[in-house]
């Protein structure tokens, strides 16, 4: 074993696990630490409840395992993705002072190692620092019911035909918020139903893809979804809606919970808060 469990577990202001992002607390365990090194070894090789493998027959993030710098109170984490013109990431867990300035300088020294355009350093933050960043959300399906809300949200394959294409307009206008990507994975056949919400016969919101995974230990997890509103239907209660109406959707299926990430102070993240999820920390990404 190489991670310390005495050693990290201190640390770990937030549930995050480099390349497979946020977790349930329940599910954080240096186990997880474990298999990321191992999927290293393989080499794009997905872990069997890594969410990204939905999207994709390679893992596009991997540990650098070589450049791993784990001591009692501290300890750094690079990862490399080459993506695009690539980036290094620099997980850092830690108390001390100067670990802002060590992770920058791994992840710079790493990135020009590789070859590779970005560096960052990625900060997880506890649940009672300044928000800042990404929050991380916790929907419990256990703690309270989620009730099936009324008003013009359905699977987008129980509206009449007329109505289902025009979710391809719907999705180019929405492309900044993955909704063009979404379709792209609907037209090959990938993912789960979508929730949409429709005015005057066309669609104007959506929440998808519906889809439940076991987590690492088992746990039946609600998957993350894309979600968004034309900008031109907002303020009208159409996005609590759907956002209802997907957790009805897991719920009713026997999700145990969700776990999400909002931009602080963004739409998604005042409706969240607003719906009574439990923050469990942030993550603040600073560029190198």
């Amino acid at each position: 074993m190489f991670f310390r469990w005495d050693w990290l577990r201190p640390v770990l202001t937030a549930p995050v696990v480099p390349t497979l992002g946020p977790v349930h607390p329940h599910a954080l365990t240096v186990d997880l630490f474990e298999d990321t090194l191992t999927a290293a070894a393989y080499d794009r090789y997905f872990l069997h409840y890594d969410k990204d493998r939905r999207w994709s027959m390679e893992k596009n993030e991997v540990v650098l395992p070589r450049d791993v710098v784990h001591e009692r109170d501290q300890t750094l984490i690079p990862t490399l993705t080459r993506r695009g013109r690539g980036v290094v990431k620099v997980y850092a867990y830690g108390h001390r002072g100067d670990i802002l300035d060590q992770a920058a300088e791994l992840a710079a020294k790493l990135a020009a190692l590789h070859g590779v355009v970005g560096a960052r350093v990625v900060r997880p933050l506890g649940p009672e620092t300044v928000p800042r960043g990404v929050r991380i959300q916790l929907q419990d399906f256990t703690a309270r019911s989620c009730p099936r809300p009324a008003g013009p949200v359905d699977v987008l394959s129980a509206w009449p035909d007329a109505v289902q294409s025009t979710f391809a307009v719907f999705a180019e206008a929405m492309s900044a918020d993955g909704l063009a990507f979404l379709h792209s994975q609907m037209q090959a056949g990938r993912g789960g139903p979508v929730l949409t919400a429709v005015d005057k016969n066309r669609v104007v919101g959506a929440i998808g893809p519906m889809e439940i995974h076991p987590d690492a230990i088992g746990a039946r997890q609600l998957m993350p979804q894309y979600f968004a509103v034309l900008p031109e239907m907002r303020g009208r209660g159409l996005g609590r809606l759907l956002w209802r109406a997907a957790m009805h959707w897991g719920q009713a299926r026997g999700a145990a919970y969700q776990v999400l990430q909002t931009e602080v102070g963004g739409p998604s993240d005042r409706l969240c808060r607003a719906e009574g999820l439990t923050t469990l920390g942030f993550t603040h990404t600073v560029a190198v």
